[in-house]
């Protein structure tokens, strides 16, 4: 025996501790790829999907950190340290307070957007949380013929009687309802193929301002990414004309580089101007397994002020509603 040779009796501990630090390493590596796609927005594939769950896969960071500290391989630790900072620097910010959340004073607008599941949710729920919650400007996707007139008859249009529908079988339709008059009103087929309702809402004291009811094509297939791509991109940017404010099921997240790139036309994403940027808006539902995803946003024009954000379950929905508090500058 060399004088270099561990004991017979210390050769199972010593490959003990190596595979164990192999492993640490080894669980880095899908975080640090992930961080990776994240930041320089790669969007490919079924990738798209998997982007939306990047908060839970922040929290997961700390596991290989904890790890590697209480295994004391300090290389392993400051490397994950790296990427649960780089995850938190992308994701805790939704979770706090904007130092600015726009004008403060203006005329109060209530805006909220829901989507109906094939118009499959209960229209007397919808109706009154818009009552209840004394909501000014509704948006709906996944909106038909059938859950028009079930809205209808629920007395929807009692107390938000201004009007504009495209309704369609399946998922494509979209509508809007207003409490205040429409200067202009029409709809537009994206490039997915689902219709978005928009109008120029005539807000007492506070001038007109412009709505839509925005629903991008799902990326839940590979060949359907290009159209989900090029829905974000050709959405209505925030600067110029009227104040605007974008609202529905956008299938994206904070996390997804066309929805930022929208975003940083001039728009704010209400709920993470409030705090509320991590609060589910999609799943689970019926026993499905997936996490809860924020997909469904209200995009305000820098113009207008964020004062509140609250998410409430749509019975029969596979969406929450999101309703905002915003402020609009007056005329």
């Amino acid at each position: 025996m060399t004088i270099t040779d561990a004991p017979p009796a210390a050769r199972p501990a010593r490959r003990r501790r190596i595979v164990l630090t192999v492993l640490l390493w080894l669980s880095l590596i899908p975080a640090a790829v992930w961080l990776l796609g994240r930041t320089f927005g790669w969007e490919a594939g079924h990738w798209v999907m998997f982007l939306a769950f990047t908060p839970y896969v922040a929290v997961w960071t700390l596991i290989p950190l904890a790890a590697s500290l209480i295994a004391r391989r300090w290389a392993a630790a400051a490397v994950a340290a790296l990427i649960a900072f780089g995850f938190a620097v992308a994701v805790v910010p939704r979770a706090l307070p904007d130092s600015d959340k726009g004008p403060e004073s203006g005329v109060e607008l209530r805006v909220m957007t829901a989507n109906l599941l094939f118009s499959g949710a209960d229209p007397e729920a919808v109706v009154k949380l818009v009552r209840e919650q004394r909501v000014d400007v509704l948006a709906v996707q996944e909106f038909t013929e059938r859950g028009q007139n079930a809205l209808q008859v629920a007395g929807l249009e009692e107390i938000l009687p201004h009007r504009q529908f495209a309704p369609e079988w399946g998922a494509s339709g979209s509508g809007l309802y207003s409490r205040y008059p429409f200067a202009e009103q029409a709809a537009k087929r994206n490039t997915g193929g689902f219709q978005q309702a928009h109008a120029a809402v005539q807000v007492p004291g506070a001038g007109t301002i412009y709505v839509e009811s925005v629903h991008p094509l799902a990326p839940s297939e590979r060949d359907r990414i290009p159209g989900w791509s090029t829905d974000l991109r050709e959405q209505v940017p925030a600067e110029g004309g009227l104040p605007k404010i974008l609202m529905g099921d956008f299938n994206a997240t904070l996390d997804h580089r066309q929805l930022r790139d929208l975003i940083g036309t001039g728009y704010r994403d209400a709920a993470d101007a409030v705090g509320k940027g991590l609060v589910g808006s999609w799943g689970p539902y019926d026993g499905d397994p997936i996490p809860p995803v924020t997909i469904d946003h209200v995009l305000v024009d820098e113009r207008i002020g964020v004062k509140d954000v609250k998410v409430y379950p749509v019975a029969e929905s596979d969406h929450r509603a999101v309703i905002a508090w915003v402020t609009v500058p007056t005329a």
